[in-house]
């Protein structure tokens, strides 16, 4: 027996051409409307043409796997609506075709669709957005200028702290380095000034006290500079957050467990982003599922009618999934529940619908 009869592979390959059509007309919008926005940047930091074009190359990909369930939703609604008003669908089911056989191209398509977001999601994505976020540090974002009151886990029993640190000279103030054995300080280091140098990787600090702290006896040593190898660089300072966008998993699996051996506070959005891209490959197959089971019953207003639906679920989609991420990066909430909770909640809206057009 044949996986696909003719029927399936016609549905298919419609739903999927479909999808890759209206994937290209929104790829035009994204790149017209992005060039607009930052024209003015571009042409003062005078951005090459060659450069702009590889950037929009990557820039319309990048924001469409970004929005890649919404896109496959609305696609899904506006063939399967076509299907309806055309009767096609009245005639599948007419011919003794139950609702539950007619969803099987579509639910392939879906597990198709959602396999290919979780392929770029999780590595080939990382890769466009390196080059695309470089280009904006480049010629669009602002310059990053300074940061304050970093406090680092270096290891698990060092620790340090900078009082304020100028990326643009790499030299920062009120520097404090501590070693820690158990609940017993056994070494410190204090300094005034602070300079990273890039060609030698160290730092070097400037008015250095040292304390060496052996059990009753303690040792303090002047210094006017004293190097010091922390085995960190500068950008370990300040987290810049576009950076979780250009690692593949792995590698942002990598970055959180290291951030979190140095204590750092602020990696939430980088958890968020890491069960994002597996959670949004299961909501693309949901949408899929939720969008045949409103477009499939013809109604008086058509397609128009159906894409209406179809606006206001994406746009209810997206505020719950802000909404989560919002109260996992200030309120505590675990980051797997924030970005599982709008799928938990369409997934019953999708059991609803589907009992509701089977009946």
């Amino acid at each position: 027996m044949k996986l696909l009869k003719k029927i399936d592979k016609y549905i298919l390959y419609k739903f999927l051409s479909t999808f890759l059509f209206f994937i290209l007309m929104m790829s035009v919008i994204i790149c017209v409307i992005d060039y607009t926005q930052k024209i003015d940047d571009f042409v003062k930091n005078n951005a090459p043409t060659g450069q702009l074009l590889i950037y929009f190359s990557v820039t319309a990909p990048s924001f469409i796997v970004l929005l890649f369930p919404l896109f496959v939703f609305l696609s899904t609604i506006y063939y399967t609506s076509r299907l309806a008003y055309r009767t096609e669908i009245v005639a599948i089911l007419s011919a003794g075709v139950s609702y539950s056989r007619f969803l099987k191209p579509f639910i392939i398509g879906g597990l198709i669709l959602a396999g290919v977001n979780l392929l770029t999601n999780h590595y080939l994505t990382p890769k466009g957005n390196v080059i695309m976020n470089n280009f904006l540090r480049k010629y669009f974002f602002d310059k990053k200028v300074g940061t304050d009151g970093v406090h680092l886990k270096l290891t698990d029993s060092t620790y340090l702290y900078i009082g304020n640190f100028d990326f643009m000279g790499n030299t920062g103030n009120n520097f404090t380095y501590e070693k820690v054995i158990g609940t017993e300080l056994k070494e410190k280091w204090i300094a005034h000034r602070i300079e990273y140098k890039e060609d030698s990787m160290q730092w070097v600090l400037g008015d250095v006290v040292e304390i060496q702290n052996d059990g009753i006896r303690e040792t303090l040593i002047k210094s006017s500079s004293k190097t010091i190898d922390l085995n960190i660089i500068p950008d370990d300072l300040d987290l810049d957050k576009h950076i979780k966008m250009e690692m593949t998993t792995p590698e942002l699996l990598r970055f959180i467990n290291r951030e979190k051996e140095r204590g750092g506070d602020k990696i939430t959005d980088f958890e968020v982003e890491y069960y994002r891209r597996s959670a949004q490959a299961f909501a693309t197959f949901l949408l899929v599922i939720i969008g045949v089971s409103i477009a499939s019953k013809k109604t008086r207003g058509g397609s128009g009618f159906h894409l209406a639906v179809g606006i206001a679920i994406s746009a209810l989609y997206v505020l719950t999934l802000q909404l989560t991420s919002t109260f996992s990066i200030n309120s505590g909430l675990h980051p797997v529940m924030a970005v599982w909770i709008p799928n938990f909640i369409f997934m019953v809206l999708t059991i609803y619908l589907y009992r509701k057009r089977v009946r």
